[in-house]
């Protein structure tokens, strides 16, 4: 029978998983990886299995991790997402999470667009931790993306987006998901990205103060290749603040609408 074993085509005459792994394994501890998925079920092998076996806690080659992220996706999904790009512009408590979130995910390239470095006072609900501070967010945050998955391409531009420049960024991005914190930087951008990219989708957000009433954050399609998360309404002020779980909340709305359109548009290709 013949399998791949650590990236290589080998032959074997053995018929189930646990009777090769025990023929290769040099530690009981060891992960055992069949088609993607860790597990010491003992099955039955078939022609072209794809098998790993990794010492514990330690990062498993580029293939054996592909493997297990196509296969916790499923492949189609996985396949789909590793084609796209997709650009976060702000990276605070919303774009640092959504940038995370669809890193996890498998897309395959990130473009990070923010001008600020990390203060104490985002500690409270952004990605960052206290050896970040005074790091510019675009440096930190792709360093965290690496640690995450070192394989994923992640763009960085540390520079502030207005209507003059914003005709630069996006350039063969599927989608862009607006995180900005200002109500000014919002609008500069929803009011000015159709101009240059009609047919490229823009996810914004807008009201996710506060804490409590979950579900009032909600996905919205607004326009033609326009959505909008959050509730709309719940705009930070004294006595209202941003707060980690519902800024949380709507990064994960964004993060997830991103994924349903990359892969509801391949289906309706």
């Amino acid at each position: 029978m013949r399998i791949k074993f650590n990236g290589e085509f080998v032959d074997t005459p053995f018929k189930t998983s646990e009777e090769f792994f025990k023929s290769v394994s040099k530690s009981a501890d060891e992960v055992w990886i069949i088609n993607g998925f860790a597990t010491k079920e003992n099955l039955n092998l078939k022609e072209n299995d794809e098998l790993f076996c990794i010492a514990k806690g330690v990062m498993p080659p580029k293939e054996a991790l592909e493997a297990m992220m196509s296969a916790r996706h499923t492949p189609k999904v996985h396949n789909e997402l590793k084609k796209a790009c997709v650009a976060v512009c702000g990276l605070g408590g919303l774009g640092s999470h959504i940038a995370i979130m669809l890193a996890r995910s498998g897309i395959g390239k990130l473009k990070l667009i923010d001008f600020d470095i990390i203060e104490p006072s985002n500690l409270n609900r952004q990605a960052y931790a206290i050896k970040d501070l005074g790091r510019f967010k675009t440096e930190a945050l792709k360093e965290q993306i690496a640690q995450i998955n070192p394989f994923i391409e992640t763009e960085i531009f540390t520079i502030k987006i207005d209507e003059n420049n914003i005709k630069e960024f996006f350039l063969n991005c599927d989608i862009v998901c607006e995180a900005f914190d200002s109500a000014q930087a919002k609008a500069m951008l929803a009011q000015n990205f159709h101009k240059f990219y009609p047919n490229t989708t823009l996810i914004c957000a807008s009201g996710l103060a506060g804490f409590g009433n979950s579900n009032s954050i909600q996905t919205r399609k607004i326009a033609q290749n326009f959505y909008m998360c959050g509730d709309l309404v719940s705009g930070a002020k004294p006595g209202n603040g941003l707060m980690a779980p519902r800024v949380n909340i709507c990064a994960a709305h964004q993060a997830n609408l991103v994924l349903e359109l990359l892969v509801q548009n391949e289906n309706t290709n």
